[in-house]
């Protein structure tokens, strides 16, 4: 794959200045019809070990799911991963998982959410630590009504909890904690410090990254601005781990 597919304002720090931070859905795997369906294409897997190898070690996942999930996909894969948006950080493989102290989660937004899907067939709740989301992909025309009777929770938890856009979903998440602040907690320990983030998401919940990633000196690329899917983006991350494609 020949790097004029990506923008021609990328210069790539050489491997021993970059550290690879990446989304998991929409990003290295194609979105597939509910969390738990996605595939992890062959290869796949073997090019971001040998991607970490030749950076380092300085390669994490940083997603919306917990990171027992990112492990179960990718086992061994990542040196770090950042889960639920940055709440659940391990710095290092076989590490402690460190969490935000968080505000509890009030017991009836749970059951309001379960009475939600309820009333519209095909969508589900996905839980989490400190909050949920609601996914409608299996059915489009629920997304404003779930808007609707999400959006007075968050109001009336004082700025403690926000509602966020996703693809095809809501999701209710504590205030302040963001893949922003994931990359900022990641880039403070080794084997990042030091080096330059190439951050690279595609859904409105990463552009806390990929700002952060820019404001560093790094990259932060989102799809399908910047790369027009996953498959090309795997496709430069192999001659990335295979050593071409490197312009800076």
């Amino acid at each position: 794959m020949s790097s004029s597919v990506l923008p021609a304002r990328l210069a790539l720090p050489e491997p021993s200045r970059a550290a690879f931070l990446l989304d998991f859905d929409g990003t290295l795997v194609d979105i597939a019809p509910t969390p738990e369906g996605v595939v992890v294409p062959p290869g796949l897997a073997e090019a971001l070990i040998r991607l970490r190898e030749r950076c380092g070690d300085a390669l994490a996942i940083v997603s919306g799911r917990p990171i027992a999930q990112i492990d179960g996909f990718l086992p061994g894969v990542p040196f770090a991963v950042a889960g639920e948006h940055g709440l659940a950080i391990r710095h290092e493989p076989d590490g402690e998982i460190e969490r935000a102290t968080l505000p509890p989660l009030p017991q009836g937004w749970l059951d309001r959410a379960d009475a939600l899907i309820a009333a519209h067939p095909g969508a589900r709740v996905e839980r989490k630590h400190s909050g949920f989301v609601l996914h409608y992909r299996a059915c489009p025309e629920a997304g404003g009504a779930l808007e609707a009777a999400l959006r007075p929770l968050v109001d009336e938890a004082g700025g403690a909890f926000h509602l966020q856009a996703a693809k095809m979903a809501w999701e209710v998440r504590v205030s302040g904690i963001d893949k922003g602040s994931a990359v900022r907690a990641l880039m403070a320990r080794a084997p990042f410090t030091g080096r330059l983030p190439v951050f690279v998401g595609d859904d409105i919940t990463d552009e806390d990254g990929i700002k952060e990633a820019r404001a560093t000196g790094g990259i932060g690329l989102r799809i399908p601005d910047d790369i027009p899917d996953p498959e090309v983006l795997r496709r430069w991350l192999h001659a990335l781990a295979e050593g071409s494609g490197w312009a800076g």
